[in-house]
């Protein structure tokens, strides 16, 4: 199959990308940077040089491909709309990256307001967004409706990702923060008392959920990607133990908005996001064979070449 992959030079995208090619699948991958064009050869993918905003070649590259999968970004909507013209009535499968802070809490790093913990999201009942997270919602919505244009189309809603990249230098979004605070303060700090909760998956994982929604997919379907969860302070104290650092410390979230931003303190490493993935397992034989984050982080962290 020829595969068109945006982003195919960050962490999500490569490593599906290198992943799809080991499985004899013929991968064209979007880079904004020509240098990084070696290290995608060297891992089999084709590199095409370009932009999220260039709606043409975008557009090329659809029409020419057998499929799409979208990593570069969940919430620049000119590309998907590009996409999706390119697609249009061609009945080929189009795979979007969200992600689970669409149903962050903004907690400030605590547990959850009420006595019974963070709400548990299923792939069936999502509530409405709040008005930080609506833009996005909205081009997850664009993504499944363009079902009816003859696409089979499908939404990966990622939760957090862990695990080494198959691109060199490529890194996930929320632990490699708080490693490298730490690296720079020697102190492992984790967003209010820690006790917020993320679902999470590793990154292998990933990838094969994509080789097989590329296979598999019905049409117009939303996919929770989680195999496991965990609390900030727990993988704080995990971080701190494969570090040799001592005991991780609270951070107000305003002192953590300085370090990270108001987006990653607030959602990406100050809420609450549980979910649960029911669908790739029942629809598409999805069986994640990593379950814990607090294992990978104290044996593999430290040590990308026992990546799996």
């Amino acid at each position: 199959m020829k595969i068109f992959v945006t982003g195919a030079s960050g962490f999500i995208g490569g490593s599906i990308a290198a992943h799809l090619v080991r499985a004899g699948h013929h991968v064209r991958g979007l880079i904004r940077k020509p240098e990084l064009s070696a290290e995608l050869q060297r891992l089999g993918i084709e590199p095409v040089v370009g932009t999220l905003d260039d709606r043409a070649l975008l557009i090329a590259e659809a029409q020419a491909a057998d499929a799409v999968i979208n990593t570069a970004s969940s919430d620049h909507e000119g590309a998907v709309r590009a996409l999706i013209d390119g697609l249009a009535g061609s009945g080929k499968v189009f795979l979007h990256t969200s992600g689970s802070s669409i149903v962050g809490d903004a907690s400030g790093g605590e547990a959850a307001s009420d006595a019974n913990g963070a709400r548990i999201y299923h792939e069936d009942a999502l509530p409405a967004p709040t008005a930080d997270k609506a833009a996005r919602v909205a081009i997850d919505q664009l993504v499944l409706d363009s079902a009816q244009r003859n696409i089979r189309a499908a939404v990966l809603c990622n939760t957090l990702i862990y695990g080494h990249g198959a691109v060199a230098g490529s890194a996930s979004v929320q632990l490699p923060r708080l490693v490298r605070q730490a690296q720079k303060s020697g102190v492992v700090r984790h967003v209010g008392s820690g006790g917020n909760v993320w679902s999470n998956v590793h990154i292998d994982d990933v990838a094969e959920l994509y080789r097989l929604a590329l296979e598999k997919t019905p049409a117009g379907t939303f996919y929770f990607v989680e195999s496991g969860e965990a609390s900030f302070r727990d993988m704080s104290a995990a971080i701190a133990r494969a570090m040799k650092l001592g005991t991780p410390q609270d951070w107000p979230l305003e002192e953590a908005k300085q370090e990270w931003g108001y987006e990653m303190a607030s959602y990406g490493l100050g809420s609450n996001s549980r979910v649960r993935g029911e669908r790739a397992r029942k629809l598409l034989g999805w069986q994640p064979r990593r379950t814990s984050v607090i294992e990978w982080i104290e044996r593999e962290m430290l040590s990308p070449e026992k990546a799996s």
